[in-house]
């Protein structure tokens, strides 16, 4: 297995106009952990996600949503204690989507380390988490704590997205969960707002919080930027890459694009500009089509935005 991941699927459900006027919404799943699965498996990778989702007609589309993706379910299970989770995407003003949460109570909220840790056995190459999953409750934060351990004892690499929800938690009880992760991580993704979530507290620049985490033993520190593109850190190198550029048709979950990109690169043994190349092109892909997955691209695409603009393939 290549990459082990968990976390929250929910049922997704993206508005046409104004959730509050009513109108048309199309469902769909969506969860940061399983973007990046759906992502690497798109990519020729094998991919596996561990995570609860309730006994219901959504946890159905989840899980098959995901087998159908490619990705190996074989630690994911409905669990009766919560409904499967659901979000709301509101299209609201030009490029701005709000989101709403119903995920109280439900059935990933109840995730413990004992649904991720057989996941680890054997070890996968690389172990992905997010700042999502510890947001959700104490099981929760225990099971990340408790996978990330694990594989380092194992010598399985470990890579963060920060992913910060300020839905979910504060920055304050973030930073607290966070930080103490950070010397047994070998790859942090964090968008520039949210390095000071796992580096130290007295480091209080871009610059001061990158140093303080290669200095703690992360091997990447990987910046994203956004339409700006992404920065990238090892303690011999930096590099930068811009953004690709495409049409925006929705912004959501071009992070966890990215970082499937950035994964991919690490599987294939690309440098750091290699692996920053390979993050962008596959965000770039996720902006410029709508939904959190659906435009994702398989390792044959990845060409498809050297093309220019207003080509036909025949």
């Amino acid at each position: 297995m290549s990459v082990l991941t968990f976390g929250e699927t929910m049922a997704s459900l993206r508005a046409e106009g104004p959730i509050r006027l009513g109108g048309g919404m199309r469902l769909s799943v969506a969860g940061a952990e399983s973007n990046v699965a759906i992502g690497l498996a798109r990519l020729g990778h094998r991919v596996r996600w561990a995570g609860l989702v309730g006994d219901d007609e959504t946890g159905e589309l989840v899980l098959r949503t995901l087998r159908a993706e490619g990705v190996d379910l074989t630690h994911a299970r409905a669990d009766r204690r919560g409904p499967t989770g659901l979000v709301l995407f509101e299209r609201r003003v030009g490029e701005l989507t709000r989101v709403i949460y119903h995920r109280a109570g439900s059935a990933a909220s109840f995730l413990s380390p004992g649904d991720v840790l057989p996941a680890l056995d054997p070890p996968p190459a690389i172990l992905h988490v997010t700042g999502v999953t510890p947001a959700l409750g104490p099981g929760p934060a225990e099971a990340v704590r408790a996978a990330v351990l694990a594989a380092v004892g194992s010598g399985v690499p470990v890579c963060l997205d920060v992913n910060f929800r300020a839905r979910l938690w504060d920055r304050e009880t973030a930073a607290a969960a966070l930080r103490p992760l950070a010397s047994s991580l070998t790859v942090v993704v964090a968008s520039d707002d949210e390095l000071d979530l796992v580096a130290p507290a007295a480091a209080t620049t871009e610059r001061d919080r990158v140093a303080a985490l290669l200095d703690a033993g992360v091997r990447d520190v990987v910046v994203k930027r956004g339409a700006d593109g992404a920065t990238g850190h090892t303690a011999t190198q930096t590099a930068h890459l811009p953004a690709r550029r495409v049409a925006v048709a929705d912004v959501v979950g071009a992070g966890d694009a990215f970082v499937a990109g950035y994964l991919s690169g690490m599987l294939d043994d690309l440098d750091l500009p290699g692996r920053l190349g390979r993050a962008v092109t596959v965000g770039a892909f996720a902006v410029a089509s709508t939904g959190d997955w659906e435009g994702l691209p398989a390792r044959s695409e990845l060409g498809l935005l050297d093309g220019l603009p207003g080509s036909v393939l025949r």
